[in-house]
């Protein structure tokens, strides 16, 4: 029984299979594990559900002669699906499959059996062959995941059974004598990678040789200081092997030298000078103090772990050169860094939500200063502003766009509310005013706000309210509306140009909800959009935080805003496009949605940037009416709002235009908004608790410009 190694799979329905079990059964000695039911439970739970054909597969009876054990369990397939199912998505189906196919090779099995074992606990080998002569000794097990019980037995033994315990359907064959030339051939015929880790310095060289030929990639960590080396000859034939350190002694020259003169080359291997001091110190006590060369498992497990990611990078295709790196587990560890001692944010200057009516020089400074209080989209203020004698000049600053801003479109829907502050910040100082809307040289859209006329009145009572307009992004209750409401939102709306889409129904709201959500969705894997709206949310202590979201606005809880570190991270991103994932990148925007007591969208007739910018005006009323009546408002346009073709939509996500043509299809056909109409802004309107404070905005007087002579007073 010492030799076995491989566990034997019986099928019931096989007749042979049959016999031996009834015979089994009937030995006094051999214990029938059931495992079978619990293992279907666990397949029948996974996410998403498996296929019927994996929960109909036949069970197995596995016979493990060295336990005198019989286990049932479930079929290879079925098997391995429930196994690896927690490899999801660190590795995805596909490349788990590809690499189920690689048939790898471990010479050496005291630190080959913790790799050997991780290969296959991975699931990244659908083949290993196993080589050492020797026998377990209770020395090997510090390092060695073995017990008293193998004591004795061949190492390339004890580690196939091992695996034989772990999964019998991985193919394991054992060569239980050294390598040598006249048997490397017959170990490395078939194989695809090499993993050396044997003591013999004439053995490392005759493999690397023999795999070479091969065209073979070889791989090997050295216990200290996470050393591995790697030898693509599947890219690199002519390479030298051990990258040349051993100059140009040979298989045979090496065979011939006693042990003293193999000592420079075994130091000029385990690159002396950069050993722990430890190992160093202890490589001059081998033979006096020390029996042989330390070696513990913390190593051993750090050396298996970069020798599986190097096997999954060559079996996936994947970058990975020639060289020897190393990964310095105490040197980390010397560098920790305490969270406790980062630095302090500086002092916070937010602007606290509160009446901001003040006094101002003249008209004009009030104006200015209203117009730039304007919603812009992500805070960007893409304004520049001018006050003149008799008017102020708003003008489209196209340094200012993002990839959402198709061709200025939402640009121009802020450059219309700011013109609309305008206007009611004159009006409340006793003037009224005229508007000239056209194009100019360095700008798509500007707008002069011309002082003239009698006042308006309805313009005058909405000043107050309009300073304190502000984005409430609390998630907040839905509340019914009344038919007064409906009206005063309506009617803010055809006042100032546009036309309102109220939603109300619950129905409705949710289906809204999941079109913005699936929106947010390709928002977060579209790189750009995703750089942009990351770019856009800034937090206590970044700098010149003028432009942008203050994070605190979001009013997230803590454990979505620790969340949001991973929902940064671009490579995230990018691995979630990849595999056509990310469902649940959308679930914030869907819960905020659907629990809001409406879904408005503004409109307006054309689609010219002075539309949008009328439809700009109408949205700042509707915002200031739904404010004034208590209600919080937030934007949730998504990103297609301002593409009107289907170019435009692959501009502004190549991998995902067809998608997003269907989500403007169905957001347009819940609201009912006709293809003549501009959709400028989606808004959610709910009832919330206050928000906690607004983002800063950029001082006024890097946006605003006075004219070369002293404006007039007016």
């Amino acid at each position: 029984m010492t030799d076995t190694h491989a566990a034997i799979i019986l099928a019931e329905d096989r007749p042979e299979d049959a016999k031996l079990l009834w015979q089994l059964r009937a030995r006094a000695d051999v214990e029938f594990v059931d495992n079978i039911g619990r293992q279907r439970g666990a397949l029948a739970s996974l996410t998403p559900t498996v296929d019927a054909d994996l929960l109909t597969e036949p069970h197995r009876w596995v016979y493990y002669p060295w336990r005198r054990s019989v286990v049932g369990m479930l079929g290879p397939r079925a098997y391995r699906r429930l196994r690896l199912d927690r490899n999801r998505n660190l590795i995805t189906d596909s490349e788990q499959h590809a690499l189920s196919e690689l048939h790898i090779g471990v010479i050496g099995l005291s630190v080959g059996h913790v790799i050997a074992h991780t290969l296959a606990a991975q699931g990244i080998c659908g083949e290993l062959h196993l080589a050492d002569f020797d026998e377990l000794e209770a020395a090997n097990l510090n390092r060695v995941p073995a017990t008293v019980f193998d004591e004795g037995v061949n190492k390339a033994i004890i580690a196939a059974r091992r695996i034989a315990e772990l999964d019998p359907y991985v193919r394991v064959q054992v060569y239980p004598d050294a390598v040598t030339a006249d048997t490397v051939d017959a170990f490395l015929d078939g194989l695809d990678i090499v993993v050396e880790e044997c003591d013999s310095l004439d053995t490392k060289a005759l493999v690397r040789e023999a795999a070479r030929h091969r065209r073979l990639p070889v791989l090997m960590t050295t216990s200290d200081r996470g050393l591995v080396d790697v030898e693509r000859f599947d890219l690199e034939p002519d390479r030298p092997i051990l990258h040349g350190m051993l100059g140009a002694v040979n298989t045979t020259d090496l065979a011939g030298l006693s042990s003293t003169d193999k000592v420079p080359f075994v130091l000029g291997l385990l690159d002396a000078k950069s050993l722990s001091p430890r190992m160093a110190a202890s490589l001059c006590e081998v033979g006096e103090t020390l029996s042989t060369w330390p070696q513990l498992a913390g190593e051993v497990v750090l050396g298996a772990a970069l020798i599986a990611e190097s096997v999954r990078r060559i079996g996936l295709g994947e970058p990975l050169a020639s060289g020897r790196t190393r990964l310095d587990v105490a040197t980390a560890l010397d560098n920790v860094d305490d969270p406790l001692r980062m630095p302090p944010a500086p002092a916070d200057d937010t602007v606290e939500i509160s009446n901001e009516q003040q006094e101002f020089d003249s008209v004009l400074d009030a104006m200015a200063y209203a117009a730039h209080r304007a919603p812009s989209g992500g805070n960007s203020q893409p304004w520049s502003i001018a006050i003149g004698e008799h008017s102020l000049e708003l003008h489209i600053d196209p340094r200012r766009t993002s990839q959402m801003d198709v061709e200025f479109r939402g640009s121009a829907v802020a450059l219309g509310a700011a013109a609309l502050n305008a206007r009611i910040a004159a009006a409340a100082h006793g003037h009224g005013t005229r508007l000239h809307t056209g194009s100019g040289e360095h700008t798509p859209l500007q707008i002069s706000v011309e002082l003239g006329g009698s006042t308006d009145p309805a313009l005058a009572e909405m000043y107050g309210p309009m300073l304190e307009r502000t984005t409430n992004r609390h998630l907040g209750v839905p509340v019914a509306f009344s038919a007064e409401l409906r009206e005063a939102l309506h009617s803010a709306a055809l006042a100032h140009g546009g036309q309102l889409r109220l939603i109300t129904d619950r129905d409705e709201i949710r289906q809204c909800a999941e079109v913005l959500a699936a929106a947010d969705r390709i928002r977060y894997l579209t790189n750009q959009l995703h750089s942009e709206m990351f770019a856009e949310i800034w937090s206590p202590g970044d700098p010149a935080p003028e432009y942008g979201i203050d994070v605190r606005t979001l009013e997230l809880a803590p454990s979505d805003l620790a969340v949001l570190d991973v929902l940064r991270r671009s490579d995230v991103m990018d691995e979630l496009a990849r595999w056509d994932a990310g469902s649940a990148l959308g679930n914030n925007t869907r819960d905020r949605v659907g629990g809001a007591s409406a879904v408005a969208v503004i409109t307006t007739h054309g689609h010219e940037l002075a539309d949008y910018a009328r439809a700009g005006a109408a949205v700042e009323a509707v915002w200031i009416t739904a404010q004034t009546a208590g209600l919080a408002t937030q934007p949730v346009s998504p990103a297609f709002l301002y593409a009107h073709t289907d170019h435009e939509l692959a501009q502004l996500a190549p991998a995902y235009p067809e998608q997003l043509g269907r989500l403007q299809y169905t957001l347009r056909r819940l609201t009912g908004t006709s293809p003549e109409e501009a959709q400028a802004l989606v808004m959610k309107i709910t009832s919330a608790p206050r928000p906690s404070l607004r983002s800063r905005r950029s001082p006024l007087l890097h946006t605003t410009s006075r004219p070369a002579t002293p404006h007039r007073e007016v």
